[in-house]
């Protein structure tokens, strides 16, 4: 599966952002999707992740506040819809898909399909 996350930009703090991640094969549906990010000289870490159906939705603990997953089968598409955007939420933001569905979707290893990634960029 090919995915393109978009939707990334320059903002200002306390701004939102919607980003999209979007394939344009079939079967999207079947799988999980997450998205994740890395900040510059920073490890990539979990944001979110949504399971096949839509159901179930995880969160890293210190963005479920703010930030909000969801998915529309119909379309192939994945969002994150970002708030009240702080500078520290500054970084390159990748979806990823998977089929495993654990607990917890913080993994990396659960996905086996990444894409490029878009620039989230907020100043203050």
């Amino acid at each position: 599966v090919q995915l393109q996350a978009s939707g990334g930009g320059l903002v200002q703090s306390g701004d939102s952002l919607t980003l999209s991640c979007a394939t344009s094969e079939t079967g999207y549906s079947i799988y999980n999707i997450g998205w994740f990010r890395q900040a510059p000289g920073k490890e990539r870490e979990f944001v979110a992740a949504i399971s096949w159906s839509g159901e179930s939705t995880y969160y890293a603990d210190s963005m479920k506040d703010r930030f909000t997953i969801s998915r529309d089968n119909a379309k192939n598409t994945a969002y994150l819809q970002m708030k009240l955007l702080k500078p520290e939420d500054t970084a390159v933001y990748y979806c990823a898909a998977g089929r495993s569905l654990i607990a917890t979707m913080e993994y990396e290893s659960l996905y086996d399909y990444w894409g490029p990634g878009t620039q989230v960029t907020v100043s203050s």
